[in-house]
């Protein structure tokens, strides 16, 4: 009775942080998405009824659909052992090839898909912070005219207090920004309720037909509409992004108790004032609230912008994190910032790019509304690429029926496709931000792989096979030293090049060697059961493989010492430090192979990514010509 009691407090606790954290970015849309989709600089419209129930119907039923139906009932279903966000989709649909068992030309694009998906998702994580905050304090110029020249200094100044406090972490921070998003939702529905009381013709905009309507008569301008009417169900890809922080049943039940009631009492509201008086367009959300109450909305709204960047934020940590496992990226720090939940890390060379980012951003662009033509590109493009990959796998794995995938897939992908033909108009408007970052970061990512497999291509022209090393070891011709060493190698059953080096330069080896390859698979985890594979070959000589999944921490020493018993304060640790050499030989471009060789450099230490015990680490160099 009492760990039934517990396990539903505990689950109170995580609907509570994921409203928190997961929430914050769809939940404050309301403050910019209609008053762009009536002003946009290439679309305005009239403010009339016939525009007000049409384009507040198209809002209500892309929330149900992209968010409630595509996200929530589905896409959240689709969870690598418990991970989520699109780098951990592509792993569930082309797992053969990144553990490299399957012909990359047969799911090669899905990975190539999921990568730039990924991409767009790191452009959204810079973006979302800047035009949420922005677009909060930006209500103090309709509470008091003539404060737009703070609103800048202000913005930036919230910004860096934001990524400041990333450090605590996600859990941390949702107990704090918890209760103040559930206020935040509570005082959005008390806001809707009033408005729509006064004006309920707004409930006509269940019916679709409105938005038929709305079409109809406006033609292209309701077409280019769409792009700023998306900006409604922004924060969904974070909310799948987020999976592994909180778990699918908190996501699930805030969203249906708290977040989507709140958000359709919302929009209706701001509907009604609309319907009653037009000239409320200049800055809907802020007029629905009386005067008096529009300084403290001002504050309350302030403060929920700043927790809607959580769920990004977030996202984009998780996402590194993926990245790096699966071998797309160079090791970086990682803080595991809660002994319970895995999922929950704080990056802290992500989150300081970051705040550059959304600072340039802000100061850049200088308001909510020219933010708003660079928001939506890369979320239409990153829900398009998860569709997609959702397809895939619900016919692979989920062994759905191919007409129910056609069917499912095609009316989203028709939805969010016109979304994205939409928001491809402002490009020239800001939405080149986004797919410039993206391009970017599908380079690195790709131009890491390429040239991680290019350097084992290179170094396995002189490799020699394990066990037919540990054979010539056994004529006595190595003379044998006290001690226990471990020779980190990406390679299992091949003789490390450091090992090489060592008895090469002094004629020395220890009496037990292990050779420790560190696999990761493409599920988030491995259990700690499946974690080592050992194999001895005779004259001291052991390879050891050791599993973990692309969400683990490599704790290498540490389980090295749980399943083999290899103390560390008696361990030589020996890395191959790589020294890469651009060249003009066959393997990728000259300004790729630069590329690659500066990211090596800037590579974090493998030795604390493995976290072995600094004292007892030897690094022996190799240069590599690539």
């Amino acid at each position: 009775m009492t760990n039934g009691i517990g396990e539903r407090r505990s689950e109170v606790a995580l609907a509570v942080g994921a409203i928190g954290v997961v929430y914050g970015d769809l939940g404050t849309s309301p403050l910019y998405s209609i008053r762009d989709a009536f002003e946009g600089s290439s679309h305005r419209l009239q403010v009339d009824r016939l525009n007000v129930l049409g384009s507040v119907s198209i809002i209500v039923w892309t929330l149900l659909l992209i968010v409630a139906f595509k996200y929530v009932i589905l896409i959240l279903r689709a969870d690598n052992d418990g991970e989520g966000g699109i780098m951990a989709l592509m792993a569930l649909v082309s797992g053969r090839e990144l553990t490299g068992t399957a012909r990359p030309r047969r799911i090669g694009w899905l990975v190539l898909l999921g990568l730039f998906g990924t991409a767009l998702l790191f452009g959204d994580g810079m973006i979302t912070p800047a035009i949420s905050v922005i677009s909060a304090v930006e209500g103090l110029a309709v509470v008091r005219p003539g404060l737009d020249f703070v609103v800048v200094p202000l913005s930036v100044l919230i910004l860096v207090m934001l990524f400041a406090i990333q450090r605590f972490g996600s859990n941390r921070v949702g107990h704090v920004f918890g209760p103040v998003m559930i206020t935040w939702f509570i005082v959005l529905a008390g806001l809707g309720v009033a408005s729509i009381s006064r004006s309920p013709e707004i409930f006509r905009t269940i019916n679709p037909v409105y938005g038929v309507r709305y079409f109809s008569r406006n033609g292209v301008k309701a077409f280019l509409s769409m792009g700023s009417l998306f900006l409604v169900v922004t924060g969904g890809e974070a909310l799948y992004a987020d999976l592994g922080h909180f778990g699918r049943r908190p996501i699930t039940r805030g969203w249906f108790v708290v977040v989507m009631p709140a958000l359709l009492i919302t929009y209706l509201g701001i509907g009604a004032l609309l319907l009653r008086d037009p000239s409320a367009i200049r800055s809907p959300f802020f007029l629905l609230a009386p005067q008096e109450l529009r300084l403290p909305l001002v504050i309350l709204a302030t403060a929920a912008t700043v927790i809607a960047s959580q769920a990004l934020i977030s996202g984009v940590f998780s996402l590194t994190s993926q990245a790096i496992q699966l071998g797309f990226a160079p090791r970086t720090r990682i803080v595991y910032t809660s002994s319970t939940a895995k999922g929950q890390i704080y990056v802290p060379s992500i989150n300081w790019a970051l705040m550059i980012a959304c600072v340039g951003l802000v100061i850049a662009f200088g308001s909510s509304a020219r933010l708003a033509a660079a928001f939506g590109l890369s979320v239409t493009g990153t829900m398009l690429i998860t569709t997609i990959l959702f397809a895939v796998y619900a016919r692979r794995t989920l062994l759905w029926n191919p007409i129910v995938v056609a069917i499912v897939a095609g009316i989203i992908l028709l939805i969010e496709t016109a979304f994205f033909a939409a928001n491809a108009f402002k490009v020239l408007d800001g939405g080149w931000f986004p797919l410039a970052i993206g391009v970017i970061v599908v380079t690195l990512f790709t131009t890491w792989k390429a040239g991680r497999r290019l350097v084992e291509r290179r170094i396995a022209l002189r490799r020699a096979p394990l066990n037919e090393y540990a054979a010539q070891l056994g004529g006595g011709r190595v003379k044998r030293v006290d001690g226990t060493a471990v020779f980190l190698h990406s390679q299992s059953m091949v003789t490390p090049p450091s090992l090489l080096a060592l008895v090469r330069t002094t004629g020395t080896l220890h009496t037990v060697a292990f050779v420790v390859s560190v696999a990761i698979d493409s599920s988030a985890r491995v259990h700690p059961s499946r974690r080592v594979e050992s194999h001895a070959f005779g004259s001291g000589i052991h390879q050891v493989t050791m599993h973990y999944g692309f969400m683990d921490e490599t704790r290498v020493a540490d389980d090295l010492e749980t399943h083999l018993q290899i103390h560390p304060s008696s361990t030589d640790y020996i890395l191959g430090r790589e020294f890469v050499t651009p060249t003009d030989r066959p393997g990728m471009a000259r300004w790729r192979e630069l590329l690659y060789a500066l990211m090596v450099r800037n590579a974090s230490d493998v030795a604390a990514s493995f976290h072995l015990p600094s004292d007892r680490v030897v690094e022996i160099g190799l240069r590599v010509e690539i």
